[in-house]
């Protein structure tokens, strides 16, 4: 693997000090927006800036995808998937610098930069696939010489809206496929990480240049919340597919619903671990402890809640202090440290007055948390994972923190477990560590978990692309990504024909003229 250092990275990404945050695929538009400044949260410095899309600035590039929509429908999904296998191998190419730019910009570790541009190259690989197989049905009419079937058309104009904590995955999980479906995207950013987007717009305009595309197929906008809202309210975008907070998905879908479009919500999760009596305590600490400090504790997937049985929950606390004191907390450059830092100081205050609340409402710490000062900790944005013993009826444990927090819970029986891991607003991923085949059946029943993704033995975080990925509740209950998640970017179409010489009515009716 060749060595990048963050500077040879942006430039061989084309990031400058000063960017266009407007860019239709083939060329990058002037705008009077105001001036995003990207600092990252690994030493404190600036990175670059970008300069938002500005309302005159969204108007012409949404028009640019109005007219790219009219042509690229036209291309055979084969032939667009394609240009998504061309758009595979050059996320290969720039694999290792996109990975560390995404590493410093948002501040997880670099393996798992580069484990999120891998999840761009798989999404592309299942795309490809997918160019070949948008099957619809075929059915029997009542009707004498009457065939039916369904087909699925492109939608249109998709918008995206990203958070900051995948930077380019989600993009990706929904442009790939809104792309070989034969519609365009618009995608919107996170504020406080435009640069990833830039380099993902200037890498997917190398493929589009060199194959003809029409322009207007990719738009980026960067852009605040104000930008966001244009989207939404826009009657030209049929769909919005957005990630991130709760309060932000309810704005979006109120806004997107008023004008009867469609919305595709992934947003908060307050997952939990159920540790069974008969679970393997080696697979089950290790699961916990990566599921709530990988990324610290920045995922819509993170581990937030540990439900242990009482049997075994003295045992998972001592081992669960013990791998906590083993953690390294610093510059997520540097594989020798397991946890990096928060995206910002906003977060940082997020995190402190969780750790608060926590012991104002009766929580107790296993491992105290705190700000991290001193060499090293010059962005302000370094944390201590903390673990705290606590009641799942916790105001603040019923919330989703975005930070390297866990809550310790008791129980004594599954359904117990199981009312405790259901027993919040939010429903996205859930997990069981058990060696017992009842208790697993249990879990995965419609008795048990009620979130939208619900694994056995393994962590909640670490979906893979081949599987629909969303959640119930209040996480949105939006599906991106695998199984057939590619019909919410296309339109259902029901057609009859009639290949008789007559005209027989359906349900029997009798209409003689």
């Amino acid at each position: 693997m060749k060595k990048f250092g963050i500077k040879e990275a942006l430039s061989t990404l084309g990031i400058k000090k000063s960017n266009s945050g407007t860019s239709t695929g083939h060329k990058w538009y002037r705008s009077t927006g105001k001036t995003l400044e990207s600092y990252s949260p690994v030493d404190g410095n600036l990175i670059g800036s970008v300069v938002a899309t500005d309302e005159k600035a969204y108007e012409q590039v949404i028009r640019q995808a109005e007219e790219a929509y009219k042509e690229w429908r036209k291309w055979p999904a084969p032939k667009r998937g394609e240009i998504v296998r061309q758009m595979g191998e050059a996320f290969r190419k720039y694999k290792e610098p996109l990975g560390k730019l995404v590493s410093y910009e948002m501040g997880k570790s670099y393996q798992e930069g580069l484990g999120e541009v891998q999840e761009i190259i798989d999404i592309c690989d299942f795309a490809v696939g997918l160019s070949r197989q948008l099957h619809g049905l075929t059915m029997h009419s009542e009707r004498p010489s009457h065939r039916m079937y369904e087909q699925w058309h492109p939608i249109g104009i998709v918008g995206i809206i990203s958070a900051f904590n995948f930077p380019v995955a989600v993009w990706s999980w929904n442009t790939m496929l809104a792309w070989v479906c034969g519609d365009v995207c618009v995608w919107k950013p996170s504020e406080k990480t435009p640069l990833c987007s830039i380099a993902c717009q200037r890498i997917a305009e190398e493929v589009f240049v060199k194959n003809g595309v029409p322009e207007g197929v990719s738009v980026l906008i960067n852009g605040d919340a104000s930008i966001g809202q244009l989207m939404s309210k826009d009657e030209r975008i049929p769909l919005v597919s957005a990630t991130g907070s709760v309060r932000m998905g309810k704005a979006v879908a109120r806004t997107v619903s008023e004008r009867l479009g469609r919305s595709l919500l992934e947003l908060g999760g307050n997952n939990a671990i159920i540790i069974s009596e008969n679970a393997n305590l080696d697979m089950s600490i290790r699961g916990a402890v990566f599921g709530a400090v990988g990324t610290a504790g920045q995922r819509c997937t993170t581990t937030r809640r540990l439900i242990v049985h009482e049997k075994v929950y003295n045992e998972v606390r001592d081992r669960l202090q013990a791998a906590y004191g083993q953690l390294q907390i610093g510059n997520p450059l540097d594989p020798a440290f397991h946890v990096g830092p928060l995206i910002d100081t906003l977060a940082v205050k997020s995190y402190k007055d969780a750790l608060k609340k926590v012991k104002e409402q009766g929580g107790t710490f296993l491992i105290e948390g705190g700000v991290l000062k001193g060499v090293g900790y010059e962005s302000g944005c370094y944390v201590k994972p903390a673990i705290a013993e606590v009641k799942n009826e916790f105001e603040i444990v019923q919330q989703e923190t975005f930070a390297p927090i866990l809550y310790l819970i008791k129980y004594k029986t599954l359904e117990e477990a199981v009312e405790i891991q259901n027993g919040v607003k939010q429903g996205l991923s859930s997990a069981i560590m058990t060696t017992s085949m009842q208790d697993m059946e249990y879990f995965l029943s419609h008795e048990g978990s009620d979130c939208g993704i619900a694994n056995v033995n393994i962590g909640t975080s670490g979906a893979e692309i081949g599987g629909a990925f969303g959640g119930e509740k209040e996480t949105g209950g939006g599906r991106e990504s695998g199984s057939d998640a590619w019909k919410v970017y296309m339109r259902r179409q029901t057609n009859t024909i009639n290949y008789g010489n007559t005209l027989p009515l359906a349900q029997g009716i009798k209409f003689h003229i």
